[in-house]
């Protein structure tokens, strides 16, 4: 029989991908989000956490798991100094990380909810680990939302803080700073 992963394949994202990409990030915070966050701050992170960040796919560093044409989930990693969506954007931003001193980001996880705890969040992390690796790095670091929580520290993620991330409508949102190593 095959594992869930098989079912959903997954590939790294291009630019033709970007409406769907969008499309799942907004169904996934509206179907997550609601047990963690209330209705203001669901709203919020629709439009400020749901969004696509071109520059992931620009890099080759966005990975989609698609099934039956359609995709699932996404999610990837960075070698640039921005942490998360949804803040808005800093000056340095689009800095390259230097692999020797600095942790990879991982960034912009997102599963439909109708294919969460199948492996495909893990997959991706799993894919992040092995290109960041390839390319120096030693640690990864993200910025995780409530409902992605408990995937990253299954993942062997530590908590190194807990903060409230404004968006640009003034609207906090928890969030989870984590980092773990590279294996």
């Amino acid at each position: 029989m095959p594992s869930p992963t098989d079912l959903a394949l997954q590939r790294l994202a291009v630019a033709a991908d970007a409406g769907a990409i969008t499309a799942l990030m907004k169904r996934s915070v509206a179907d997550l989000f609601p047990p963690f966050y209330d209705a203001r701050q669901t709203a919020s992170a629709l439009v400020h956490v749901a969004q696509l960040d071109t520059v992931l796919i620009d890099d080759g560093t966005y990975y989609v798991h698609e099934a039956g044409g359609e995709i699932v989930a996404c999610g990837g990693w960075s070698r640039r100094n921005r942490l998360h969506a949804g803040a808005g954007d800093a000056d340095d931003d689009d800095r390259l990380l230097d692999p020797r001193t600095e942790p990879a980001r991982v960034r912009a996880m997102f599963v439909r909810g109708d294919w969460t705890r199948r492996g495909l969040g893990r997959a991706i992390l799993e894919s992040c680990e092995r290109a960041a690796r390839a390319e120096g790095f030693t640690t990864l670091a993200l910025m995780a939302t409530l409902p992605g929580e408990p995937l990253y520290r299954a993942y062997g993620f530590e908590e190194t803080g807990r903060v409230m991330v404004r968006a640009p409508d003034g609207v906090e949102l928890a969030g989870v700073k984590m980092q773990r190593p590279i294996r």
